[in-house]
């Protein structure tokens, strides 16, 4: 059989037989036991998936603001650019490993002048002191996969990349749920900001009325320092109210990527009172593994880790590789592509480590060792997931009961004001009553205010904890 023909027939039959892999069985660890939560409530049942969109779930609240300052978020944060980053990082080193399946090619080329030593061992005396050499061809080196590390490595690397691109919706999910949670915050605090500037004009009302009352003798010098000191106490939870205000303002600022110096909201103090979201969904364990990205990138990472130990394990077989090399060499600088010139090498090459002190079972090692790893990370990702939800029912449940019976507190300490106030003023009582009741009317208004922010805020965190809209 003639060289070249040798040379495709081992090519032939060695492509052949690289069909081998050495990657451990894959079985994705399931730890859930049940497939309920124990929080209930009306709740309807959807069937998610990972690669489903995520959807616009901050629509939920119907607020024109919160739904801009969200596109922003999208285009502008640094945060989601930086994962973007990593995930063309990932799919460009993927390119990396696919290119190592293909055959390289190179060219060649050498033109040299060397001069020898008069006085050189052996040489003869007609030889001349300058010779030159001229070479050009074309190399060719294909490895063979025969035991699959190319394909694991390539495995491997498409899990990273998959788990990368988890990553991206895992920090842009994240982000958007910060965001809203700021906002609700704010817009909390714009209530409760809104509530004590009333309240600083009443104070200033009735401490008005309460010096007219003690110029004329019917009030108490003692009256009019307690009616003082209130109104003082009250601006001072105004202050503090807007500084806690401004900090969240500076924090929504820098998630859309913009200086704090530079951004003001305008306040919306009925916000808290009316705002509105989409009943919410129940979901099962399965459901939450499918949606969370979070999930979805431990899970790829142990699939990269598990890919990784076949490659590890192809290491304790030898490398074959297919050459060939093909040109044209003178020795001198006449006509180089001419018959008489011409060269040409073929054939199989193969390498193999016989001793290498423990070094290949050590990297199996290390790999097996790190596919567990990713395991038990997963496993603890998992359980997070179920104990968020849990949390975000579990609070949606509770603060759903508080906020009705704290309408009802307000209603009865407000008729309490009233009534106390109604008596002061008749001379019925005295005025520590008063001050007692509008104490406890301001602290009720201020805890609805607390329980409508919180409760708002369990929907982002619940949004957050399934992975997306429903």
């Amino acid at each position: 059989m003639k060289p070249l023909g040798t040379f495709l027939y081992s090519a032939l039959t060695i492509a052949l037989l690289g069909g081998c892999s050495f990657i451990p069985d894959y079985h994705r660890p399931d730890n859930w036991k049940s497939g309920v939560f124990k929080e209930d409530g009306p709740w309807r049942l959807v069937h998610p998936a990972d690669a489903q969109s995520r959807g616009d779930w901050w629509t939920y609240f119907n607020d024109d603001t919160l739904n801009q300052m969200e596109k922003e978020l999208n285009s502008d944060n640094f945060v989601i650019q930086e994962a973007l980053e990593r995930y063309d990082q990932a799919t460009a080193f993927l390119t990396q490993q696919d290119a190592q399946l293909y055959p390289q090619i190179n060219f060649m080329g050498d033109v040299t002048t060397n001069r020898q030593s008069a006085h050189r061992l052996y040489r003869n005396g007609n030889q001349a002191n300058v010779n030159g050499d001229t070479i050009g061809g074309i190399g060719f080196v294909y490895e063979i996969d025969f035991w699959g590390a190319i394909r694991s490595a390539i495995a491997s690397a498409e899990a990273s990349a998959q788990a990368s691109k988890a990553d991206i919706e895992s920090a842009r999910l994240s982000l958007e749920a910060l965001l809203a949670s700021d906002y609700v915050k704010l817009r909390g605090l714009d209530s409760e900001i809104g509530l004590l500037e009333v309240t600083v004009k009443d104070y200033e009302h009735e401490l008005e009325l309460m010096q007219q009352r003690h110029d004329v003798g019917i009030t108490s010098g003692l009256d009019v320092a307690r009616s003082k000191a209130l109104l003082e106490e009250t601006r001072a939870q105004v202050a503090k109210t807007i500084g806690a205000r401004a900090l969240y303002e500076h924090s929504i600022a820098v998630l859309l990527g913009r200086e704090p110096s530079t951004f003001t909201m305008k306040a919306d103090t009925n916000w808290i009172y009316h705002a509105q979201y989409a009943a919410i969904p129940k979901v099962i364990p399965s459901e939450v593994l499918q949606r969370r990205p979070d999930i979805a990138a431990a899970e790829r990472n142990i699939v990269a880790a598990n890919d990784q130990v076949g490659v590890a394990r192809t290491a304790f077989f030898p490398t074959i590789s297919l050459m060939a090399l093909a040109g044209f060499e003178n020795n001198g600088y006449g006509a180089l592509a001419s018959a008489p010139n011409s060269f040409w090498s073929l054939g199989p090459l193969a390498f193999y480590n016989i001793f290498d002190a423990g070094l290949r079972q050590a990297v199996v090692d290390q790999a097996t060792s790190k596919t567990r790893q990713q395991t038990d990370k997963y496993r603890q990702t998992v359980l997070v997931a179920f104990r968020e939800v849990e949390d975000s029912l579990s609070q949606i449940n509770n603060l759903g009961i508080d906020d009705e019976h704290q309408k009802l507190a307000v209603e009865s300490a407000r008729r309490t004001f009233d009534l106390a106030n109604r008596r002061y003023i008749e001379g019925a009582s005295n005025y520590l009553d008063v001050i007692d009741a509008e104490a406890i009317r301001l602290h009720t208004e201020r805890e609805e205010i607390y329980v409508r922010t919180a409760l708002n805020q369990s929907v982002v965190d619940l949004v957050r904890s399934i992975g997306g809209s429903w």
